[in-house]
């Protein structure tokens, strides 16, 4: 068995570094490490496919989170399946590992792989449905913004990094949290946080 982990994030200005040091304390070889620094949209990346070219039955693959493995509902049921059931590897997922274990819900036959299924469409669903409420809260602010003269130049392209951007100004927004403690949350740089404020002359709520 080899132990391998895959990380992601989604722009070249993104920072593998926090996934890269949680499998490096797992004791993850160097060699098995695949990251990537492209969109979750779809599956044709260079280092998630090399990782899985390498994937042999019985090896253990962990990722930080379960949207790195990807951001579309459908695609992320089928990688996982073909990896845990075709493959017979195993996934675990370390941002909720005592659910997220693929190991688990083998041992458990029948029941544990129709668990599996249920808890995976939830949360595959979940997070794509949170992406569209992100675009149409993104539509909705620059239509206000529009509105009271304060929109400046043409709507950025909806992209996966101004959906976190979104995320993180609604978090600030609600004025119980740390800059710092939002761009953890929300994997933007702090860089693009501020001129993403600056840029939508957006304020902290009183």
């Amino acid at each position: 068995m080899t132990t391998k982990a895959y990380g992601r994030v989604s722009t070249d200005q993104q920072d593998l570094t926090r996934q890269l040091l949680k499998f490096q304390e797992l004791g993850i070889e160097e060699e098995h490490i695949y990251m990537d620094k492209a969109s979750g949209k779809n599956f044709d990346r260079p280092e998630y496919q090399v990782m899985k070219e390498s994937i042999k039955e019985g090896d253990l693959l962990y990722l930080d989170a379960l949207d790195r493995l990807g951001r579309d509902y459908d695609g992320i049921l089928s990688e996982w399946k073909e990896i845990t059931r075709k493959m017979n590897a195993d996934i675990v997922i370390l941002e909720n590992k005592e659910l997220f274990d693929s190991r688990k819900f083998k041992a458990m036959g029948d029941m544990g792989k129709l668990m599996e299924d249920q808890f995976l469409s939830l949360l595959s669903y979940v997070a794509e449905q949170e992406r569209k409420r992100m675009l149409q809260r993104q539509k909705e602010g620059i239509a206000i913004a529009k509105a009271a003269g304060k929109y400046k130049g043409k709507p950025r392209k909806y992209t996966e990094k101004n959906a976190s951007l979104i995320h993180a100004v609604e978090l600030y927004q609600q004025g119980d949290k740390t800059v710092k403690e939002i761009v953890a949350i929300t994997k933007v740089s702090r860089s693009s946080f501020y001129e993403y404020l600056k840029e939508n002359d957006i304020k902290r709520n009183a």
